[in-house]
């Protein structure tokens, strides 16, 4: 079988007299070299639905929530993000978001650069199931 990987994961934080700071020692949480970041803002609609091949990703929520969609071969569950927790997201693992609160800002730090013919992506879900559970 495949070897799905996710984890939820909490920032570490740190609070003096100056200010609070939360963060990621990422060579605790990732087995991959980060090629890409990108943020998603100011999100009206659930994103597309998907999983890759290869590509291994790890969200951050920065401000406000959202709920992340997750599939890891047994089915869809939903987890809530708020501000300061994190997802790893290995190949494979059908994800999605949903349920921006209107201050949401998710941070994406991806094991790939963008591929704009999206060959990596697996977007249908009943293609996903038969994958996973050929694995």
């Amino acid at each position: 079988m495949m070897n799905l990987v996710f984890k939820k994961l909490g920032a570490k934080t740190l609070k003096n007299a100056k200010a609070d700071y939360a963060f990621f020692e990422l060579k605790d949480y990732l087995d991959f070299e980060v090629k890409r970041m990108y943020y998603i803002n100011n999100c009206q609609v659930n994103t597309g639905e998907h999983c890759h091949k290869i590509e291994k990703e790890l969200f951050v929520m920065q401000i406000g929530s959202c709920v992340a969609i997750i599939d890891q071969g047994k089915g869809k569950e939903d987890i809530l993000l708020a501000p300061g927790d994190a997802v790893y997201i290995g190949n494979y693992v059908w994800h999605g978001f949903k349920d921006f609160s209107a201050d949401a800002i998710l941070l994406a730090l991806s094991s790939t650069n963008y591929s704009p013919d999206r060959s990596d992506y697996i977007e249908d879900y009943d293609e996903y199931q038969k994958i996973v559970q050929a694995g």
